[in-house]
């Protein structure tokens, strides 16, 4: 029996002044965490036992379709240069030299070592599909660390990873992670979004987020309720309503807009609106240069937007196939441009069209030209103003398609709230939401690069098909509490609470009380719930305000109706508190529990 007055539960009255979210403040004052460094947490008691009934429930769950593993977290920079990651994940990844000066990384993810188990012992199509899981350590060094547990650098993750002959192999692999993880996520108690997302550095064709809405997160995802439309904002679209186009027909003709540069100057000289405007953005692609092994070779990229549009950075980052951008140099506008930032447009500025490279001569010419990329919402428009690309001046009456042509026509825009839903006409709505599961379909990306490959049916060498699952536990725990604190504490679903029931003697001097309390502990406890007894010599109110504040889901108070063979049950959730015959005890709260 677990006895409180034995245990080490260090609650505190005052949250840390430098916690900023509800989860944060409340994991630390209920005693579950401890910060060690910024990002790095000691889970203490009741914050262990929490996050192993967390994996308990994951585990149950994914027994059901994989297998589990446990895979190294110290990693050979050689894996990672195998797959084109150890450049890509940047300053993200934790790296160390061995005594013998060799490269090792601390792993954020498995992809690469779990597609080195399967080059290495998958032979035949015969031994497919598999489905391999671990639930282990990560590690991520993020820039700033915040939000206790929602962004940290040392973090248990659930990750699983699935091997198909074919496509209709990985769609039933994505299919059986989806429903589990559902499951997962109902058992927790949470309340959850399934939401269109960005594969990002993981690269893969499709992928979906599991997202709680919560102000503490530090997504943005667009919904609507009505026909059941989610995606995080990095992948969302809407509709716009029809833009009013300036009046005339003519050809480009410069405008003196001395002085003016942003969007805004220009438009209130000119007496237009935003809408009206092409807004043009001046990139650099980055990518390893095969030629010379550690460097970078760039190409610019220009990006047009209507004037009031913002560019969305992953959808930017899809239409040039994950790799690399930053923003133009100064001397890179000049060159790329021959004017300077401010007056910048895509009239008479050479890019590559899309034509099809014939020699290496035209190779080398076509690839040096820029990436025009040209927002969806400029496509029919007419008569609209750019920079001219000269100092102080702008050009009307620009129409794409006639005065210049994109290398192609691209969603790179952020939806916006209140913007028209693809499925409906009702106003699109944008919150703010925090990851806990995400699935990818990664297709060949890892099994191609590291030339993992089976055998088909008809003896031909074949890469499997993968897909990627991941689930961040500690983030399933900030979530609950996200969901369900207010001002004395918060309450957990019994499937992750440290304890099911506390039960709480008002007088342990009062040896009938503190007898009657043991006897119900003991007995609860013999029926398969986990009790706390709180044996404690410390006031009523001292011990109900400690059982409010960490989530424990019931408690039971022994008092003086013990008399006539009652004590009181209270429901963390609702505040309701209602009498109950000790006799039937287990049996009362065991009904109360499943209602």
């Amino acid at each position: 029996m677990h006895r409180w007055s034995q245990l080490f539960i260090p609650t505190l009255r005052e949250a840390p002044a430098d916690a900023e979210v509800a989860s944060h403040r409340m994991l630390v004052r209920a005693g579950y965490v401890r910060q060690l460094a910024a990002g790095i947490y000691s889970y203490l008691f009741l914050g262990q036992r929490s996050m192993l009934r967390i994996i308990d429930v994951v585990r149950d769950e994914m027994n059901k379709i994989g297998q589990e593993f446990l895979l190294p977290t110290l990693h050979p920079r050689e894996l990672w240069e195998s797959s084109g990651r150890w450049s890509v994940m940047g300053d993200n990844m934790f790296r160390l030299k061995d005594r013998g000066g060799r490269d090792l990384c601390l792993g954020m993810t498995h992809e690469e070592v779990m597609t080195e188990i399967a080059r290495k012992e998958l032979r035949s199509y015969k031994q497919l599909p598999q489905i391999w899981y671990q639930i282990q350590t990560k590690f991520r060094d993020e820039q700033r660390p915040k939000s206790g547990l929602i962004r940290v650098r040392q973090f248990i993750m659930k990750d699983a990873y699935s091997f198909d002959i074919d496509q209709a192999g990985l769609d039933a692999s994505y299919q059986k992670h989806y429903e589990v993880y559902r499951r997962i996520f109902d058992r927790c108690g949470l309340k959850y979004a399934v939401v269109e997302a960005d594969s990002g550095a993981m690269g893969g064709s499709q992928s979906q987020e599991f997202m709680v809405m919560t102000d503490a997160g530090e997504d943005m995802v667009a919904s609507c309720e009505k026909c059941g439309y989610a995606a995080n904002l990095e992948k969302a679209s809407s509709q716009l309503p029809p833009a009013e186009d300036l009046p005339g027909d003519g050809k480009p003709e410069e405008v003196h807009t001395p002085g003016m540069r942003t969007i805004d100057e220009v438009a209130k000289f000119l007496g237009v609106s935003p809408t009206q405007k092409i807004k043009t953005l001046a990139l650099m692609q980055l990518e390893d240069d095969p030629k010379n092994p550690g460097q970078k070779k760039t190409r610019a990229v220009i990006v047009l937007l209507r004037g009031d549009h913002s560019l969305n950075e992953a959808k930017l980052s899809g239409a040039l196939g994950g790799k690399e951008f930053r923003p133009m140099h100064p001397e890179e506008i000049e060159r790329t441009f021959m004017a300077p930032a401010g007056y910048l447009g895509p009239v008479n500025v050479p890019a590559y069209s899309g034509a099809e490279m014939g020699s290496s001569t035209q190779r080398l010419i076509l690839e040096s030209l820029p990436l025009l990329f040209a927002d969806n919402a400029l496509q029919g428009r007419k008569n609209l103003i750019s920079g001219a690309n000269k100092e102080n001046y702008h050009l009307r009456n620009i129409t794409p398609g006639r005065d210049f042509h994109p290398t192609e026509w691209v969603d790179l825009r952020n939806a916006a709230a209140g913007e028209g839903l693809p499925k409906c006409e009702s106003p699109l709505v944008v919150g703010k939401a925090m990851e806990i599961g995400h699935i990818f379909k990664l297709g060949y990306k890892y099994s191609k690069s590291m030339g993992a490959t089976v055998l088909d049916k008809d003896g031909k060498e074949v890469a499997p098909i993968m897909g990627s699952y991941g689930i961040g536990v500690e983030r399933i725990l900030a979530a609950a509490i996200e969901q369900s604190n207010d001002a004395d504490g918060f309450c957990l679903a019994r499937s992750i609470a440290p304890f099911d029931v506390v039960v709480t003697p008002t007088n342990v001097s009062d040896a009938n009380l503190l007898r009657t309390a043991e006897e119900i502990a003991a007995k609860l406890e013999a029926s398969g719930l986990h009790v706390l007894l709180d044996d404690r010599d410390e006031r009523p109110g001292v011990k109900f305000k400690d059982a409010d504040l960490v989530g424990i889901p019931w408690r039971i108070n022994v008092g003086k109706k013990v008399t006539e063979g009652k004590v009181e049950v209270v429901s963390r959730s609702t505040r309701k508190s209602e009498d109950a015959n000790i006799s039937d005890i287990e049996s009362h709260l065991k009904q109360l529990m499943q209602s």
